[in-house]
């Protein structure tokens, strides 16, 4: 069994928050055409649906992300919440990043549903994981970022320090080809009933595409 606890401070200024987890054993490995070709799908739906750039904040999904980080005092135009920042890639016509299967399908799932999602190595997190806010001078090595200043964000966190965020991962935990247990993180700031369905999607795709087995799905 796994658990995230949350902190009273977090709970105070995001009382709605809600997480969903997914957590499987996954093979990683190079994206197959198959899964290639569901992606540059989902893209061109998403750039017919979308006018512009603007029109992203109108998904409800995103504009209560980024109502929370607001209220956790972080400027969520200078710090884009992960989902908001690849739908935006992908209505400029840039497409996704191609990493490997497992992340390449998250992302997938990411814009589809406008949740931010992170996803981990669970054998690179030490001891009980917690949602917590980001401490101002805390050091935080992002993928594809480097230093990110975490302070007033939505963290999760365990007994080695912050690993996660809604806009970005750490290269703590960041999933390899070695990679074999899995963890995905819904962040929900509105107790939101599409955070079910989006897990199904995932599961589904992890199944298809990862060889996913004991998978395992937690609302907390």
């Amino acid at each position: 069994m796994i658990n995230i606890t949350k902190t009273e401070e977090i709970l105070s200024k995001c009382p709605n928050v809600r997480l969903a987890l997914v957590k499987a054993k996954v093979k990683v490995k190079t994206t197959v055409e198959e899964l290639s070709e569901q992606i540059e799908k989902t893209c061109q739906e998403i750039q017919q649906y979308y006018e512009n750039t603007e029109a992203i904040r109108a998904n409800t999904v995103i504009a209560n992300t980024r109502k929370a980080y607001k209220a956790l005092g972080k400027d969520p135009s200078r710090y884009r919440p992960s989902a908001e920042a690849l739908l935006r890639r992908v209505v400029q016509g840039k497409g996704l990043y191609q990493i490997n299967n497992v992340v390449d399908l998250l992302n997938t799932v990411s814009i589809q549903t406008g949740f931010s999602i992170g996803g981990y190595d669970l054998s690179k997190v030490e001891g009980e994981i917690e949602l917590a806010v980001g401490q101002e001078d805390e050091p935080y090595a992002a993928i594809g970022r480097g230093k990110l200043n975490i302070g007033c964000l939505p963290v999760l966190q365990d007994r080695l320090g912050t690993f996660g965020s809604p806009t970005s991962d750490s290269q703590r935990t960041s999933v390899q080809n070695s990679t074999e247990d899995f963890l995905m993180v819904f962040f929900d700031f509105a107790s939101d009933k599409q955070v079910e369905e989006a897990c199904l999607l995932a599961v589904n795709l992890l199944e298809k595409h990862a060889e996913a087995t004991e998978i395992l799905t937690l609302l907390l």
